[in-house]
Protein backbone atom coordinates (compact mmCIF):
# COMPACT_ATOMS: atom_id res chain seq x y z
CA UNK A 1 0.00 0.00 0.00
CA UNK A 2 2.89 2.34 0.75
CA UNK A 3 4.52 1.64 -2.60
CA UNK A 4 1.17 2.04 -4.37
CA UNK A 5 0.53 5.40 -2.71
CA UNK A 6 3.88 6.65 -3.96
CA UNK A 7 2.93 5.75 -7.56
CA UNK A 8 -0.78 6.55 -7.40
CA UNK A 9 -0.63 8.94 -10.37
CA UNK A 10 0.77 6.19 -12.60
CA UNK A 11 -1.81 3.51 -11.72
CA UNK A 12 -4.80 2.71 -13.89
CA UNK A 13 -8.36 2.82 -12.55
CA UNK A 14 -8.44 -0.99 -12.51
CA UNK A 15 -5.24 -1.18 -10.44
CA UNK A 16 -6.56 1.40 -7.97
CA UNK A 17 -9.83 -0.54 -7.69
CA UNK A 18 -7.94 -3.77 -6.91
CA UNK A 19 -5.88 -1.99 -4.25
CA UNK A 20 -9.02 -0.56 -2.63
CA UNK A 21 -10.70 -3.98 -2.70
CA UNK A 22 -7.66 -5.52 -1.00
CA UNK A 23 -7.69 -2.71 1.58
CA UNK A 24 -11.40 -3.29 2.27
CA UNK A 25 -10.80 -7.04 2.69
CA UNK A 26 -8.04 -6.35 5.22
CA UNK A 27 -10.28 -3.88 7.04
CA UNK A 28 -13.15 -6.38 7.18
CA UNK A 29 -10.83 -9.10 8.46
CA UNK A 30 -9.49 -6.81 11.18
CA UNK A 31 -13.00 -5.72 12.19
CA UNK A 32 -14.17 -9.35 12.29
CA UNK A 33 -11.29 -10.37 14.57
CA UNK A 34 -11.88 -7.37 16.84
CA UNK A 35 -15.59 -8.18 17.20
CA UNK A 36 -15.02 -11.93 17.70
CA UNK A 37 -12.58 -11.84 20.61
CA UNK A 38 -14.01 -12.02 24.14
CA UNK A 39 -11.63 -9.36 25.46
CA UNK A 40 -13.08 -5.85 25.45
CA UNK A 41 -11.01 -3.30 23.50
CA UNK A 42 -11.36 0.49 23.54
CA UNK A 43 -8.94 2.53 21.40
CA UNK A 44 -8.36 6.13 22.53
CA UNK A 45 -6.59 9.04 20.85
CA UNK A 46 -4.11 11.30 22.63
CA UNK A 47 -6.99 13.44 23.95
CA UNK A 48 -8.60 10.32 25.50
CA UNK A 49 -11.52 10.39 23.07
CA UNK A 50 -12.87 7.04 21.80
CA UNK A 51 -11.67 6.05 18.33
CA UNK A 52 -12.85 2.45 18.23
CA UNK A 53 -14.53 -0.18 20.43
CA UNK A 54 -15.66 -3.77 20.02
CA UNK A 55 -18.90 -5.40 21.19
CA UNK A 56 -17.25 -7.08 24.18
CA UNK A 57 -16.14 -3.69 25.55
CA UNK A 58 -19.62 -2.20 25.17
CA UNK A 59 -21.10 -5.27 26.90
CA UNK A 60 -18.79 -4.95 29.91
CA UNK A 61 -18.80 -1.13 30.20
CA UNK A 62 -21.91 0.28 28.50
CA UNK A 63 -21.64 3.84 27.19
CA UNK A 64 -24.07 6.49 28.38
CA UNK A 65 -24.16 8.32 25.03
CA UNK A 66 -22.80 8.23 21.51
CA UNK A 67 -19.02 7.92 21.22
CA UNK A 68 -18.44 11.55 20.26
CA UNK A 69 -15.43 13.69 21.07
CA UNK A 70 -16.04 13.58 24.81
CA UNK A 71 -13.37 12.08 27.06
CA UNK A 72 -13.85 8.36 27.64
CA UNK A 73 -14.68 8.72 31.36
CA UNK A 74 -17.62 10.97 30.45
CA UNK A 75 -19.12 8.21 28.29
CA UNK A 76 -18.74 5.12 30.50
CA UNK A 77 -21.80 4.36 32.65
CA UNK A 78 -19.93 2.59 35.49
CA UNK A 79 -18.73 5.29 37.87
CA UNK A 80 -15.81 3.32 39.35
CA UNK A 81 -14.30 2.46 35.95
CA UNK A 82 -14.83 6.02 34.74
CA UNK A 83 -13.06 7.35 37.86
CA UNK A 84 -10.14 4.92 37.30
CA UNK A 85 -9.61 6.14 33.73
CA UNK A 86 -9.94 9.79 34.78
CA UNK A 87 -7.29 9.27 37.47
CA UNK A 88 -4.94 7.61 34.93
CA UNK A 89 -5.37 10.69 32.72
CA UNK A 90 -4.80 13.14 35.58
CA UNK A 91 -1.72 11.23 36.81
CA UNK A 92 -0.39 10.82 33.24
CA UNK A 93 -0.26 7.02 33.61
CA UNK A 94 0.37 4.98 30.47
CA UNK A 95 0.36 1.56 32.17
CA UNK A 96 -2.15 0.69 34.87
CA UNK A 97 -4.71 -1.98 35.76
CA UNK A 98 -7.43 -2.47 38.34
CA UNK A 99 -10.17 -5.00 39.04
CA UNK A 100 -13.86 -4.11 39.28
CA UNK A 101 -17.13 -5.88 40.08
CA UNK A 102 -20.18 -4.93 38.06
CA UNK A 103 -23.56 -6.13 36.91
CA UNK A 104 -24.07 -6.52 33.17
CA UNK A 105 -27.21 -5.03 31.67
CA UNK A 106 -30.20 -7.37 32.03
CA UNK A 107 -28.41 -9.68 34.48
CA UNK A 108 -28.44 -9.89 38.27
CA UNK A 109 -25.17 -11.84 38.44
CA UNK A 110 -21.99 -10.03 39.52
CA UNK A 111 -19.09 -10.15 37.05
CA UNK A 112 -15.44 -9.43 37.83
CA UNK A 113 -13.43 -7.60 35.18
CA UNK A 114 -9.87 -6.30 35.03
CA UNK A 115 -9.46 -3.00 33.19
CA UNK A 116 -5.94 -2.46 31.86
CA UNK A 117 -4.50 0.66 30.26
CA UNK A 118 -1.53 0.56 27.89
CA UNK A 119 0.00 2.96 25.34
CA UNK A 120 -1.00 2.75 21.67
CA UNK A 121 2.35 2.71 19.88
CA UNK A 122 2.76 3.43 16.16
CA UNK A 123 5.94 3.19 14.14
CA UNK A 124 6.62 5.96 11.62
CA UNK A 125 9.84 5.40 9.77
CA UNK A 126 12.61 5.01 12.32
CA UNK A 127 10.56 6.67 15.04
CA UNK A 128 8.17 5.00 17.47
CA UNK A 129 5.42 7.30 18.68
CA UNK A 130 2.69 6.99 21.27
CA UNK A 131 -0.48 8.01 19.44
CA UNK A 132 -3.05 7.18 22.09
CA UNK A 133 -4.07 4.49 24.55
CA UNK A 134 -5.62 1.01 24.56
CA UNK A 135 -8.11 0.02 27.24
CA UNK A 136 -8.32 -3.77 27.62
CA UNK A 137 -11.17 -5.39 29.59
CA UNK A 138 -10.81 -9.03 30.69
CA UNK A 139 -13.56 -11.08 32.35
CA UNK A 140 -12.16 -12.86 35.45
CA UNK A 141 -15.48 -14.20 36.75
CA UNK A 142 -14.78 -17.89 36.08
CA UNK A 143 -11.34 -17.64 37.67
CA UNK A 144 -12.87 -16.07 40.76
CA UNK A 145 -15.47 -18.85 40.93
CA UNK A 146 -12.72 -21.47 40.73
CA UNK A 147 -10.81 -19.74 43.54
CA UNK A 148 -13.94 -19.74 45.72
CA UNK A 149 -14.55 -23.43 44.97
CA UNK A 150 -10.95 -24.25 45.89
CA UNK A 151 -11.27 -22.50 49.26
CA UNK A 152 -14.50 -24.35 49.98
CA UNK A 153 -12.85 -27.68 49.20
CA UNK A 154 -10.03 -26.80 51.59
CA UNK A 155 -12.55 -26.05 54.33
CA UNK A 156 -14.04 -29.54 53.94
CA UNK A 157 -10.75 -31.01 55.14
CA UNK A 158 -11.49 -29.71 58.65
CA UNK A 159 -14.71 -31.74 58.87
CA UNK A 160 -12.88 -34.77 60.32
CA UNK A 161 -12.07 -32.94 63.57
CA UNK A 162 -15.52 -31.37 63.59
CA UNK A 163 -17.20 -34.78 63.24
CA UNK A 164 -15.13 -36.12 66.15
CA UNK A 165 -16.26 -33.20 68.34
CA UNK A 166 -19.90 -33.80 67.39
CA UNK A 167 -19.60 -37.52 68.17
CA UNK A 168 -18.31 -36.60 71.62
CA UNK A 169 -21.14 -34.10 72.15
CA UNK A 170 -23.77 -36.67 71.12
CA UNK A 171 -22.33 -39.49 73.23
CA UNK A 172 -23.13 -37.93 76.63
CA UNK A 173 -26.85 -37.19 76.01
CA UNK A 174 -27.33 -40.63 74.46
CA UNK A 175 -25.76 -42.24 77.56
CA UNK A 176 -28.10 -40.32 79.88
CA UNK A 177 -31.15 -41.23 77.78
CA UNK A 178 -30.13 -44.88 77.78
CA UNK A 179 -29.68 -45.02 81.60
CA UNK A 180 -33.06 -43.45 82.37
CA UNK A 181 -34.92 -45.60 79.87
CA UNK A 182 -33.31 -48.69 81.44
CA UNK A 183 -34.51 -47.51 84.88
CA UNK A 184 -38.07 -47.15 83.54
CA UNK A 185 -37.90 -50.59 81.92
CA UNK A 186 -36.71 -52.23 85.17
CA UNK A 187 -39.47 -50.52 87.18
CA UNK A 188 -42.12 -51.73 84.74
CA UNK A 189 -40.70 -55.25 84.77
CA UNK A 190 -40.79 -55.36 88.58
CA UNK A 191 -44.39 -54.11 88.57
CA UNK A 192 -45.53 -56.81 86.18
CA UNK A 193 -43.82 -59.58 88.16
CA UNK A 194 -45.32 -58.46 91.54
CA UNK A 195 -48.60 -56.66 92.20
CA UNK A 196 -48.87 -55.04 88.75
CA UNK A 197 -48.83 -51.49 90.12
CA UNK A 198 -46.93 -48.90 88.10
CA UNK A 199 -44.16 -46.90 89.80
CA UNK A 200 -45.03 -43.61 91.49
CA UNK A 201 -45.89 -40.82 89.00
CA UNK A 202 -43.00 -38.66 90.32
CA UNK A 203 -40.55 -41.44 89.56
CA UNK A 204 -41.84 -41.74 85.98
CA UNK A 205 -41.96 -37.99 85.36
CA UNK A 206 -38.44 -37.36 86.61
CA UNK A 207 -37.02 -39.99 84.25
CA UNK A 208 -39.07 -38.76 81.30
CA UNK A 209 -38.08 -35.13 82.02
CA UNK A 210 -34.41 -36.13 81.87
CA UNK A 211 -35.01 -37.97 78.58
CA UNK A 212 -36.79 -34.95 77.06
CA UNK A 213 -34.03 -32.59 78.25
CA UNK A 214 -31.31 -34.73 76.72
CA UNK A 215 -33.27 -34.99 73.45
CA UNK A 216 -33.33 -31.17 73.35
CA UNK A 217 -29.58 -31.14 73.94
CA UNK A 218 -29.10 -33.59 71.08
CA UNK A 219 -31.23 -31.44 68.80
CA UNK A 220 -29.13 -28.38 69.70
CA UNK A 221 -25.90 -30.27 68.99
CA UNK A 222 -27.21 -31.34 65.57
CA UNK A 223 -28.40 -27.81 64.71
CA UNK A 224 -25.04 -26.35 65.75
CA UNK A 225 -23.29 -28.99 63.69
CA UNK A 226 -25.35 -28.13 60.61
CA UNK A 227 -24.59 -24.46 61.21
CA UNK A 228 -20.87 -25.17 61.44
CA UNK A 229 -20.61 -27.35 58.31
CA UNK A 230 -23.00 -25.41 56.10
CA UNK A 231 -20.97 -23.67 53.34
CA UNK A 232 -20.71 -19.91 53.60
CA UNK A 233 -22.71 -18.43 50.74
CA UNK A 234 -20.70 -15.31 50.01
CA UNK A 235 -21.79 -12.80 47.37
CA UNK A 236 -18.34 -11.36 46.68
CA UNK A 237 -18.11 -7.83 45.33
CA UNK A 238 -15.37 -5.22 45.32
CA UNK A 239 -16.05 -3.03 48.36
CA UNK A 240 -14.09 -0.69 50.64
CA UNK A 241 -13.63 -2.43 54.03
CA UNK A 242 -12.58 0.75 55.83
CA UNK A 243 -15.77 2.52 54.75
CA UNK A 244 -17.77 -0.50 55.94
CA UNK A 245 -16.00 -0.54 59.33
CA UNK A 246 -16.73 3.17 59.80
CA UNK A 247 -20.37 2.52 58.94
CA UNK A 248 -20.68 -0.55 61.19
CA UNK A 249 -19.07 1.33 64.11
CA UNK A 250 -22.05 3.69 64.26
CA UNK A 251 -24.24 0.74 65.31
CA UNK A 252 -22.22 -0.31 68.37
CA UNK A 253 -20.47 2.92 69.42
CA UNK A 254 -23.41 3.89 71.71
CA UNK A 255 -23.14 0.56 73.55
CA UNK A 256 -19.41 1.10 74.06
CA UNK A 257 -19.94 4.63 75.37
CA UNK A 258 -22.67 3.49 77.77
CA UNK A 259 -20.24 0.99 79.27
CA UNK A 260 -17.44 3.57 79.53
CA UNK A 261 -15.28 1.85 76.88
CA UNK A 262 -13.04 4.18 74.88
CA UNK A 263 -13.21 3.42 71.14
CA UNK A 264 -11.11 4.70 68.24
CA UNK A 265 -10.29 3.82 64.64
CA UNK A 266 -7.05 4.34 62.69
CA UNK A 267 -7.92 3.35 59.14
CA UNK A 268 -5.98 3.68 55.87
CA UNK A 269 -6.29 7.04 54.14
CA UNK A 270 -6.74 5.48 50.68
CA UNK A 271 -9.90 3.79 49.40
CA UNK A 272 -8.77 0.15 49.20
CA UNK A 273 -11.30 -2.17 47.55
CA UNK A 274 -11.40 -5.91 48.35
CA UNK A 275 -13.41 -8.92 47.22
CA UNK A 276 -15.74 -9.37 50.18
CA UNK A 277 -19.38 -9.92 51.08
CA UNK A 278 -20.58 -6.82 52.97
CA UNK A 279 -23.08 -8.68 55.19
CA UNK A 280 -20.59 -11.38 56.14
CA UNK A 281 -17.86 -8.79 56.76
CA UNK A 282 -20.24 -7.04 59.15
CA UNK A 283 -20.78 -10.40 60.92
CA UNK A 284 -17.00 -10.74 61.38
CA UNK A 285 -16.71 -7.23 62.85
CA UNK A 286 -19.73 -7.78 65.13
CA UNK A 287 -18.44 -11.13 66.48
CA UNK A 288 -14.99 -9.76 67.29
CA UNK A 289 -16.50 -6.59 68.80
CA UNK A 290 -18.81 -8.61 71.10
CA UNK A 291 -15.89 -10.80 72.21
CA UNK A 292 -13.89 -7.66 73.01
CA UNK A 293 -16.73 -6.18 75.11
CA UNK A 294 -17.06 -9.46 77.06
CA UNK A 295 -13.31 -9.57 77.73
CA UNK A 296 -13.27 -5.92 78.87
CA UNK A 297 -16.24 -6.45 81.24
CA UNK A 298 -14.57 -9.58 82.62
CA UNK A 299 -11.52 -7.51 83.51
CA UNK A 300 -13.04 -4.17 84.59
CA UNK A 301 -16.47 -5.29 85.80
CA UNK A 302 -18.54 -2.42 84.38
CA UNK A 303 -16.30 -1.76 81.38
CA UNK A 304 -14.99 1.63 82.57
CA UNK A 305 -11.31 1.85 81.74
CA UNK A 306 -11.73 -0.48 78.78
CA UNK A 307 -10.26 0.39 75.39
CA UNK A 308 -11.01 -0.94 71.91
CA UNK A 309 -9.22 0.06 68.71
CA UNK A 310 -9.61 -0.88 65.02
CA UNK A 311 -6.72 -0.04 62.71
CA UNK A 312 -5.83 -0.96 59.15
CA UNK A 313 -3.06 -0.56 56.57
CA UNK A 314 -2.05 -1.79 53.12
CA UNK A 315 1.45 -3.16 52.66
CA UNK A 316 2.97 -5.14 49.75
CA UNK A 317 -0.42 -5.76 48.17
CA UNK A 318 -1.99 -7.05 51.42
CA UNK A 319 -4.75 -5.31 53.37
CA UNK A 320 -4.41 -5.82 57.12
CA UNK A 321 -7.03 -4.90 59.71
CA UNK A 322 -6.43 -5.29 63.45
CA UNK A 323 -9.01 -5.40 66.28
CA UNK A 324 -7.35 -4.59 69.61
CA UNK A 325 -8.70 -4.46 73.18
CA UNK A 326 -7.25 -4.23 76.68
CA UNK A 327 -9.61 -6.82 78.16
CA UNK A 328 -8.87 -9.93 80.19
CA UNK A 329 -7.05 -11.63 77.33
CA UNK A 330 -6.41 -15.34 76.93
CA UNK A 331 -3.73 -17.83 77.79
CA UNK A 332 -1.62 -19.24 75.00
CA UNK A 333 -3.46 -22.56 75.32
CA UNK A 334 -6.90 -20.93 74.98
CA UNK A 335 -5.81 -18.75 72.05
CA UNK A 336 -4.56 -21.82 70.17
CA UNK A 337 -8.09 -23.31 70.20
CA UNK A 338 -10.13 -20.13 69.69
CA UNK A 339 -11.22 -20.96 66.10
CA UNK A 340 -12.10 -24.60 66.78
CA UNK A 341 -15.80 -25.57 66.68
CA UNK A 342 -17.50 -25.94 70.09
CA UNK A 343 -14.55 -24.42 71.93
CA UNK A 344 -15.71 -21.70 74.33
CA UNK A 345 -14.78 -20.21 77.69
CA UNK A 346 -18.23 -18.68 78.23
CA UNK A 347 -20.88 -20.45 80.32
CA UNK A 348 -23.59 -19.73 77.75
CA UNK A 349 -21.41 -19.75 74.63
CA UNK A 350 -21.90 -22.09 71.67
CA UNK A 351 -18.25 -22.17 70.62
CA UNK A 352 -19.24 -21.41 67.01
CA UNK A 353 -18.94 -17.61 66.80
CA UNK A 354 -15.20 -17.47 66.10
CA UNK A 355 -15.47 -20.62 63.97
CA UNK A 356 -17.85 -18.71 61.70
CA UNK A 357 -15.46 -15.72 61.66
CA UNK A 358 -12.66 -18.04 60.55
CA UNK A 359 -14.85 -19.60 57.83
CA UNK A 360 -15.88 -16.20 56.48
CA UNK A 361 -12.30 -14.88 56.36
CA UNK A 362 -11.19 -18.05 54.55
CA UNK A 363 -14.09 -17.58 52.13
CA UNK A 364 -12.60 -14.16 51.38
CA UNK A 365 -9.30 -15.96 50.55
CA UNK A 366 -7.66 -14.39 53.61
CA UNK A 367 -6.34 -15.50 56.97
CA UNK A 368 -6.92 -14.49 60.59
CA UNK A 369 -4.57 -14.76 63.56
CA UNK A 370 -4.90 -13.95 67.27
CA UNK A 371 -2.33 -12.58 69.68
CA UNK A 372 -3.30 -12.44 73.35
CA UNK A 373 -1.86 -12.30 76.83
CA UNK A 374 -3.74 -13.16 79.99
CA UNK A 375 -4.68 -9.96 81.79
CA UNK A 376 -3.30 -7.66 79.07
CA UNK A 377 -5.69 -7.83 76.10
CA UNK A 378 -6.17 -9.39 72.69
CA UNK A 379 -5.48 -8.52 69.05
CA UNK A 380 -7.19 -10.22 66.10
CA UNK A 381 -5.47 -9.59 62.75
CA UNK A 382 -7.16 -10.26 59.40
CA UNK A 383 -5.11 -10.20 56.18
CA UNK A 384 -6.70 -10.05 52.73
CA UNK A 385 -5.01 -9.76 49.35
CA UNK A 386 -5.75 -6.59 47.40
CA UNK A 387 -7.12 -7.68 43.98
CA UNK A 388 -4.95 -6.57 41.09
CA UNK A 389 -3.91 -7.79 37.68
CA UNK A 390 -0.33 -8.78 36.91
CA UNK A 391 1.78 -5.67 37.23
CA UNK A 392 3.78 -4.57 34.17
CA UNK A 393 7.52 -4.88 34.48
CA UNK A 394 7.81 -1.12 34.02
CA UNK A 395 5.30 1.40 35.30
CA UNK A 396 6.01 4.67 33.55
CA UNK A 397 4.46 7.80 32.09
CA UNK A 398 4.11 8.44 28.36
CA UNK A 399 7.19 10.67 28.55
CA UNK A 400 9.19 7.82 30.13
CA UNK A 401 7.93 5.43 27.43
CA UNK A 402 9.16 7.70 24.63
CA UNK A 403 12.56 8.11 26.32
CA UNK A 404 12.99 4.33 26.66
CA UNK A 405 11.97 3.76 23.03
CA UNK A 406 14.44 6.45 21.90
CA UNK A 407 17.25 4.75 23.84
CA UNK A 408 16.43 1.37 22.29
CA UNK A 409 16.41 2.93 18.81
CA UNK A 410 19.96 4.18 19.34
CA UNK A 411 21.13 0.55 19.79
CA UNK A 412 19.85 -0.61 16.40
CA UNK A 413 23.12 0.12 14.51
CA UNK A 414 24.95 -2.28 16.89
CA UNK A 415 22.60 -5.23 16.44
CA UNK A 416 23.96 -7.89 14.07
CA UNK A 417 21.95 -10.02 11.60
CA UNK A 418 21.18 -12.63 14.26
CA UNK A 419 19.37 -10.04 16.34
CA UNK A 420 21.97 -9.89 19.18
CA UNK A 421 24.23 -7.06 20.28
CA UNK A 422 27.78 -7.35 19.08
CA UNK A 423 30.19 -7.85 21.98
CA UNK A 424 32.55 -4.94 21.28
CA UNK A 425 29.78 -2.38 20.88
CA UNK A 426 28.00 -3.75 23.94
CA UNK A 427 31.12 -3.16 26.03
Amino acid sequence: MKRASEKISKLSDEQIERILDALNDENDKFASILESISTGIIILDKEWSVLLTNKAAERYVPFTSAKDKKSVWELIADESIAAFLKKCHDDDKANASEEFSLQLFGSSAVRFVTVSLMPLVQKKGEKTLVTGSIVKIDDNTEKRKQDILLHRMESLASLTNLAANVAHEIKNPLGAISIHIQLLQKALKRARSSDGKLPEPKFMEERLDVVNEEIENLNKVIMDFLFAVRPVKAELVLAEPDALVSHFATFFIDELKSRGIHFETKLTAGATRLLIDEKLFRQVVANIEQNAIAAIIEKFGDGKGGEMRIESEVKDGVYEIRFCDNGEGMSEETASHIFEPYFTTKANGTGLGMTMVYKIVREFAGDITVKSEKGSGTQFTIRLNVPQADKPLLTCTKGDTLAIESSLSSLRPFIDASGTLAGEQLR
